[in-house]
């Protein structure tokens, strides 16, 4: 008895990545990305990546959030 893994059919789950990077927190706080990928993102929709990760489309007003700790940590960093 041989297995067919040729036809062997994978769940869409298991082959789809998982981009979404939130952990709950994230959602509360502002993130540190570049600003030329911000612009780009409201033009055309496409996600952007905060330096701690998060990958989203920007839709709200960073001002009214406080910094992500792990963004200003790497920022900081950058900056040193």
């Amino acid at each position: 008895m041989t297995m067919d893994v040729v036809n062997k059919v994978i769940p869409e789950s298991e082959t789809r990545p998982d981009i979404s990077h939130d952990g709950g927190d994230r959602e509360r706080f502002a993130h540190y990305v570049q600003k030329d990928k911000i612009t780009e993102s409201a033009v055309t929709g496409t996600p952007v990546i905060a330096l701690c990760g998060k990958v989203w489309v920007p839709n709200r007003d960073p001002k009214k959030f406080p910094v992500c700790p792990e963004c200003q940590k790497i920022y900081d960093e950058l900056m040193a």
